[in-house]
């Protein structure tokens, strides 16, 4: 099928890396510019433009589309996040920065961290392709959360909206306690399920057929290249970069199941996940930079739909703004309970803190 014009939007999301590569090079204040667009500009126009209604079951382009052109935007990430993370381990060395400019550095890279590195790669994780998932998995070496791989599509995907789901946030459980939980959570479930497969085939936890310990070796190898090439100054501004854009995934998961728990049928059972046990947003510019992430719902109906390709679920519970909007109000936990406890009701799928 042809490309259309409307298409095309998605060459937006390469705003973020395109931001932050100018501000490494202009210095100074620009070093906080990814920070001031992805967290300012966007929210703000996404709360004065409210979303167009969507048709229930329409695609973000269509159903049928398979342009290798979606397909290879994704692509694209890989050189760009490795590309632009060498241009900023590179800036740290030569450019002479203050405090202040490597902290706006460390920022706008680290949202091109969470944005091109684990959003990317989470959309890349869920394709059948292996080489594809290669891809994924390289990505989230650049991001160090190489474990993501194993513990997302094996654990979240079968636990969402459950208690036993380290990233589904709990009623009333502010970010801020939620984020050490998330963390830590993720990386026990990706060795429990690591050592289970394993088990089944026979063979030790402690093993190099381990995933996660393979993942652990090559970001060692990684960090080792780092450090050989751009000093400790390196390791620390590449990790520095890397915990801005865990925190920023870890509010999106916060963001997206907050408070819906699916109903326990019969003891340790619970019942099919359901269009409202995440929440969504059709804001515009929100779903382009994420790569429609913000129809969660769809997503997790199936997982391996291209973006491109997800549908508005109207069903779905839609959150007041997009998904940038949502975060910034996700870490000030006072706000966020008064503005989203009160819409948890009307969806039918709360419950209590557990």
């Amino acid at each position: 099928m042809p490309l259309s014009v409307r298409d095309l939007r998605y060459l937006l999301a390469y705003t973020l890396p395109l931001t932050a590569a100018a501000g490494l090079w202009l210095g100074g204040a620009a070093t906080w510019l990814t920070l001031g667009y992805a967290f300012g500009l966007v929210p703000l126009l996404e709360w004065l433009r409210p979303p167009a209604p969507a048709l229930p079951g329409v695609a973000a382009a269509t159903e049928t589309k398979r342009h290798a052109l979606f397909d290879g935007l994704l692509y694209l990430n890989v050189p760009l996040q490795f590309g632009l993370l060498a241009y900023f381990l590179h800036s740290l060395q030569t450019r002479g920065f203050t405090a202040v400019e490597v902290a706006g550095a460390v920022c706008s890279v680290g949202i091109c961290c969470g944005a091109l590195g684990i959003n990317v790669a989470h959309e890349l994780g869920h394709r059948p392709r292996r080489w594809e998932q290669r891809l994924a998995q390289a990505l989230l070496l650049s991001t160090w959360y190489a474990h993501f791989f194993i513990e997302h599509n094996r654990g979240h995907h079968r636990h969402v909206a459950t208690p036993a789901d380290p990233v589904t946030a709990r009623l009333h459980e502010g970010f801020w306690r939620f984020l050490p939980r998330a963390v830590l959570g993720e990386f026990r479930s990706a060795w429990a399920l690591e050592a289970d497969r394993l088990h089944r085939l026979g063979r030790p936890a402690w093993s190099l057929a381990n995933e996660l310990l393979q993942f652990q070796l090559a970001q060692g190898v990684l960090a080792g290249l780092v450090v050989a090439l751009t000093g400790a100054a390196g390791l620390l501004g590449w990790l520095g970069a890397a915990a801005v854009g865990y925190v920023l995934f870890q509010l999106v998961n916060y963001v997206e199941h907050y408070g819906l728990l699916r109903r326990l049928t019969a003891p340790g059972r619970y019942e099919r996940v359901q269009p409202h046990h995440s929440w969504n947003s059709e804001h515009a510019l929100g779903r382009i930079l994420l790569y429609e992430l913000t129809r969660h719902s769809d997503h997790h109906y199936q997982a391996a739909r291209p973006y491109h390709t997800l549908r508005h679920q109207p069903a779905a519970p839609q959150m007041p703004t997009g998904y940038p909007g949502m975060m910034l109000l996700a870490t000030v936990p006072s706000l966020w309970f008064r503005i989203m406890n009160k819409r948890i009701p009307a969806v039918g799928a709360a419950q209590p803190a557990g």
